[in-house]
């Protein structure tokens, strides 16, 4: 039989147990070790079943008593450990507000000089009435050489240092583009001129130096009409180059050249000051070679399934890399693409700002 100096001296046991309870899983422990199905309260509840009546209502009474304390000091240990563990995290995790914030990922992230200038150039052509064209970056030797005028063994494949896959089981081997010129025939296969279109992309060739990498990225544009002419051209490469370089004059001389899928070709360069650390397009006596272009051979118009006795236009093309370099001061093409964060944190541009003829290219 519990009687009352046995419960008295197992709660004084527990109170002890409770108030030495430091954390939250100790305190559990506490409380299961009492009141829990196994706990020492309740065997001495299981008792009161084999007690006389007499005994039952003494017992009873002081034993539900002795359950009903514990219960309320548990409550109010854990009421005080919470507070406790509230109070330390405060502490510990506190922050102070009058510290700046971190510069979030619109803030702190760069778009990349590629990214950037790709986007000045398509603001410029869109304003002049020219569309978007994309194309594969792998494609046939017909379509990046044979439709562009190389024909098989022409001494002019070997200008570009191809990358070529394994043969197929035809025995053809497909090639990384060495320009985007071929994006020019896919558009005449399948559009009616007039067509007025440029074609920025990535293109390959086997060459790395400091102005040179096996990767690099070119645009080109293509006007397809029935009165294109010489004179046109100019006047859109030179509005072109005022417009990128933010200048209010260029002075521009065409040198002959020769490309397989123009005639006649040109070279283009542009007058620039060389004098000190920069390149300054726009003023100076020095000469810049920038581009090549010239009037599209009538055997890429008949490749191309138009009658070059009705259709002429122009092409020209140009490294938007070398743009990039020239008008933000890169000394080496090679660091465009070796991803260091340094790099672009320095030439990088902010994302939001983008570049717009109203608003400022490069602003």
């Amino acid at each position: 039989m519990a009687d009352q100096e046995t419960i008295e001296k197992l709660k004084t046991q527990i109170e002890v147990a409770i108030a030495g309870a430091d954390t939250l899983p100790a305190l559990d422990d506490v409380r299961v070790a009492s009141l829990g199905k196994k706990g020492s309260v309740s065997a001495l509840l299981s008792t009161l079943g084999k007690m006389t009546p007499d005994e039952r209502k003494v017992a009873g009474p002081a034993i539900n008593g002795l359950k009903k304390e514990i219960g309320a000091l548990v409550e109010g240990r854990l009421a005080d450990l919470k507070k406790q563990a509230l109070e330390q995290r405060l502490q510990s995790e506190k922050v102070d507000v009058t510290l700046p914030l971190r510069p979030g990922p619109v803030s702190a992230g760069r778009v990349h000089p590629v990214s950037q200038v790709i986007d000045e150039i398509t603001a410029i052509f869109s304003d002049m009435g020219f569309a978007l064209a994309e194309g594969p970056d792998i494609e046939t030797d017909y379509y990046n050489f044979t439709a562009l005028n190389f024909p098989e063994g022409h001494p002019a494949r070997e200008m570009h240092d191809t990358f070529f896959f394994n043969p197929d089981k035809e025995g053809k081997r497909k090639v990384l583009r060495t320009h985007t010129s071929p994006v020019q025939i896919r558009t005449m296969e399948n559009q009616e001129p007039p067509i007025r279109i440029i074609i920025p992309g990535r293109t390959y060739r086997c060459d790395s130096d400091q102005t040179h990498t096996p990767m690099f990225h070119q645009v080109e544009g293509l006007v397809i009409d029935k009165s294109s002419h010489i004179g046109q051209l100019r006047w859109v490469l030179e509005e072109f180059l005022k417009t990128f370089f933010e200048v209010d004059n260029v002075v521009t001389r065409f040198r002959p050249h020769f490309f397989p899928f123009t005639e006649p070709s040109m070279e283009v360069d542009v007058q620039c000051d060389r004098s000190g650390s920069e390149v300054k397009i726009g003023q100076g006596s020095d000469w810049m070679e920038i581009l090549g272009c010239g009037m599209v051979h009538p055997n890429v118009l008949r490749m191309s399934g138009l009658d070059p006795e009705v259709y002429q236009g122009f092409a020209w093309g140009m490294g938007i890399d070398r743009l990039a370099m020239l008008k933000y001061g890169m000394p080496d093409l090679r660091a465009f693409f070796d991803a260091d964060q340094r790099w672009l944190d320095h030439y990088g541009f902010r994302p939001l700002d983008l570049p717009t003829l109203f608003g400022g290219l490069s602003s």
